[in-house]
């Protein structure tokens, strides 16, 4: 198979950026490879929707500039939808956790939660930062505006805030001893 379509795969699944390094273990080829794997996926994209986008030494797909007034709009649209039951669940693990990488929140779920926390973030629901104890991972946080609108200061004041963090943190611990990470 070829690996451009492979490096396709795997950005498409991913949903978020992606090192070359890491691209590289994941499909078990040199950095040499990726790149021209990378330049292949280029000419393959060119005059579509899908664009590769890179910044420094990470790549994503992402949207062809000339449709960025489409998915405006259409993001427009979404943000005036209520929350789907999987945004709940996600935004629930996120304000109950107050700091979860995607691998815990997967675990928490049992299903990828790639798109619902990029639709989160587009509505400005959860912010994400890199995680201080590896770089490689992110931290889904709950945003002011996620507290300003469910009207409290803090995630303590939610309800049973104690006792659903720690079965979560117990979730979490289980989720160290199988050896998953962010």
């Amino acid at each position: 198979m070829d690996l451009e379509k492979k490096i396709e795969a795997v950005l498409f699944w991913k949903g978020e950026p992606i090192s070359r390094k890491k691209l590289g273990d994941v499909l078990r080829v040199g950095i040499s490879e990726i790149n021209e794997g990378i330049e292949k996926l280029k000419e393959n994209l060119a005059g579509r929707g899908i664009v590769l986008l890179e910044k420094e030494n990470d790549i994503s797909l992402g949207t062809a500039p000339e449709l960025s007034k489409l998915i405006e709009d259409l993001q427009k649209e979404e943000l005036n939808k209520d929350l789907s039951k999987a945004s709940l669940e996600t935004l629930s693990i996120i304000l109950y956790k107050n700091g979860v990488s995607r691998a815990e929140i997967d675990y928490i779920r049992g299903v990828n939660s790639s798109f619902t926390l990029r639709a989160l973030s587009v509505r400005g629901l959860i912010e994400k930062s890199t995680d201080a104890k590896d770089s490689r991972r992110y931290i889904y946080k709950p945003s002011f505006e996620a507290l300003s609108f469910m009207g409290i200061k803090s995630v303590e004041e939610l309800p049973d805030y104690g006792e659903v963090n720690n079965s979560m943190n117990i979730a979490a611990e289980n989720l160290d001893t199988i050896g998953v990470d962010g």
